[in-house]
């Protein structure tokens, strides 16, 4: 293929990235954004080709020039973290969902990874209690289920103070979504084995309560941060799929290369998860456990948390954020 074919065919798509970067610097443009990921790499693979082939100078340069400009908004949202809690605000509520419908096949794939065993396990332990002693040891969910074995149990089952269970519940919660994500440096293994894994356990214990006739202790306890804590862990599945894609699928550039860019693109993903599962510890630790709050109250609060988390991701940051008014000039 000479240049003239090769600019051809491809310039449609340097022209769309262009007016695509255009928008974000003017900070609007934030619908057309969602389009930025594929269009860059997409370039980064044209200015591979164009040094590969010699296509010219002057054609490597204006595409190199595109790359370095994709290059700094690519890694800017993680670069607004730094920028103060008014920020990180703006992050988790415009960037980080944008980031995550980004990687909605990775998401599709994790989730159905995560509750495909989940709920396949619970119905097969709900009507063969034995199996979940396939899948935990007896002792472990017996333990288990026996918080539950009535509400006084259920409601405290953590046997501690309330405050020193929460800093537990973000210590171990947000370690097993770092290990998930990370675990995908493992070509994406690690990541499918943390989601499935996880999945089948809680399948299995919450059937086997479900044998037991305590579903309701067990549901009313569950259910407010689990809409949180279980969705969370599903996103950092999703980001660690990226780091095993990244390493299976390198591209031009190489598998190191390819392995740093999606590290700092799933970034933004594993900060929203941090966030997400703050709220499910302190969900967790000050409103599962509580034993004024009627039962019929912690259903209606859980299933409107249910609803809102898969509506925040579909609908939040589809338009720009506002900018802060600046200074006038003195």
């Amino acid at each position: 293929m000479n240049r003239e074919h090769f600019e051809e065919l491809n310039r449609a798509d340097w022209k769309a990235l262009d007016m695509v970067l255009d928008q974000l610097d003017r900070r609007g443009g934030q619908r057309t954004a969602d389009r930025f990921p594929d269009l860059y790499r997409r370039v980064c693979y044209h200015l591979a080709l164009v040094r590969h082939r010699r296509y010219g100078a002057d054609l490597e340069e204006e595409l190199n020039r595109l790359v370095m400009r994709g290059h700094r908004h690519l890694y800017e949202p993680t670069h607004r973290l730094r920028g103060g809690r008014g920020s990180i605000l703006r992050f988790l509520a415009h960037e980080f969902p944008r980031q995550v419908r980004r990687e909605k096949r990775l998401v599709l794939l994790a989730t159905l990874l995560f509750f495909g065993p989940l709920l396949g396990t619970w119905a097969a332990v709900g009507a063969q209690p034995e199996v979940a002693l396939s899948i935990v040891p007896g002792h472990d969910v017996e333990a288990a289920a026996g918080q539950f074995a009535d509400a006084f149990e259920a409601e405290n089952a953590a046997g501690a103070p309330r405050f020193l269970m929460f800093g537990f519940y973000v210590y171990n919660n947000v370690s097993i979504a770092f290990r998930t994500w990370a675990s995908g440096l493992f070509l994406g293994i690690g990541s499918v084995f943390i989601l499935v894994y996880n999945g089948l356990v809680i399948g299995a214990v919450g059937g086997y309560v479900h044998s037991l006739g305590y579903d309701e202790n067990f549901l009313s306890f569950v259910v407010g941060h689990g809409a949180l804590e279980l969705p969370a862990i599903v996103l950092a599945g999703a980001a660690g799929l990226r780091l095993g894609l990244a390493l299976l699928l390198p591209g031009p550039f190489g598998r190191w290369y390819a392995l740093r860019q999606a590290a700092r693109q799933t970034l933004g993903i594993l900060a929203g998860t941090a966030a997400m599962l703050l709220g499910a510890a302190v969900l967790e630790a000050f409103w599962s456990p509580q034993p004024m709050i009627p039962t019929p109250v912690k259903y209606g609060v859980g299933a409107a948390l249910w609803l809102a988390v898969p509506v925040f991701f579909l609908v939040a940051g589809r338009s720009a954020p506002a900018r802060p008014a600046s200074r006038p000039a003195s």
